[in-house]
């Protein structure tokens, strides 16, 4: 037998990876001493030789089920973007900047094409921020995963000073809320989003979104280092911030705020793009329910001392929200 009688096509995933190698080794700096084809990507550590007491920061995450609907339409342009953008925005909650990513991709079956626009999407997003895509892994695993499924995660690595380590700690009551708005759903919510427009043509141009449910929903996940490195750069005080993914305001607002305080949030301070009043009535969904799902906008919330958020609204587009209160938990005005 021939392995690919058992569902493993070598020769594809060898030529997709083949078509890819030189975007992938666009991205690399100069601190990469080893990349694609390696057992393991090098990156030299001397790249922090200036830093006083450098922490490394990791974080592994996925895209989920919109990979599903990207593949419906037959476009993952915007996949890679949507998996290195999630990474580098969280480790921008812990004051850290972006050193290098690593990817895993696999599926039941590693289409030629697909692969190699995944590949192409993760190394312009990679090349976006400024950073090497390091390596990665790429899986042909049928009975693992059902056939024309495809799932893309990646880890990436960042490093920040010690003394500049953003958290809850560093939260004071009174402390003002400046939201940055986000693209649409990012990567969060996509399971119910499918249930929702299941039968419903994406292609088609919808009135109430100025635009197709293709384009509003597939919208890549929105990176917020540009303006979190503008406020750095002007010695904006941050004291803490929340990525709104999973969960929304009500699961990972509480992350960034010391036990003890809460916070509220005024309703009609934020524009929420269109896509989610209309998911909402297409699928009958509670208020509370969107809340819980969806970032409804708020993309990234910054906790800063009142003075400090004024001036980082001139810096940035964004929305104050709110405050943080004495009393615990969330409260949406």
């Amino acid at each position: 037998m021939r392995y690919e009688e058992a569902g493993v096509h070598i020769a594809q995933k060898a030529e997709a990876l083949k078509r890819a190698k030189a975007q992938v080794e666009a991205t690399y700096t100069p601190e990469v001493l080893r990349g694609l084809g390696a057992f393991g990507g090098l990156f030299d550590s001397m790249a922090l030789k200036g830093m006083r007491h450098p922490v490394l920061v990791a974080t592994t995450d996925g895209v989920g089920t919109k990979t599903l609907l990207a593949l419906e339409v037959g476009d993952v342009s915007g996949l890679g973007f949507d998996l290195v953008n999630h990474s580098v925005n969280d480790l921008l909650a812990q004051g850290a900047r972006p050193l290098f990513f690593l990817d895993y991709l696999a599926a039941s079956r590693l289409e030629e094409e697909v692969l190699a626009g995944l590949l192409a999407s993760l190394a312009q997003a990679c090349k976006a921020l400024g950073i090497p895509l390091l390596g990665g892994e790429t899986a042909e695993m049928p009975g693992v995963y059902r056939e024309g499924a495809w799932d893309l995660a990646g880890t990436m690595v960042g490093v920040v000073e010690r003394e500049g380590i953003l958290g809850p700690e560093r939260v004071r009551e009174g402390d003002l809320l400046l939201a940055l708005p986000s693209s649409g759903p990012h990567t969060n919510g996509y399971s119910l989003i499918r249930k929702v427009v299941a039968g419903h043509d994406l292609l088609a141009f919808v009135p109430e979104l100025g635009e197709s449910l293709k384009e509003a929903l597939l919208r890549p996940h929105r990176a917020y280092w540009p303006e979190f490195l503008r406020l750095q750069e002007s010695g904006v005080e941050i004291h803490a911030i929340a990525h709104i993914t999973g969960g929304g305001i009500w699961e990972n607002l509480p992350r960034a705020l010391p036990e003890g305080l809460g916070a509220e949030i005024q309703r009609g301070t934020w524009p929420v793009p269109p896509i989610f009043p209309y998911l909402q009535r297409l699928g009958q969904i509670p208020e509370e329910e969107m809340f819980r799902v969806f970032n409804m906008g708020l993309g990234l919330i910054l906790v800063l001392p009142e003075a400090e958020a004024r001036r980082a609204q001139e810096l940035v587009e964004g929305f104050l929200v709110g405050r943080v209160v004495p009393e615990p938990g969330i409260r949406l005005l």
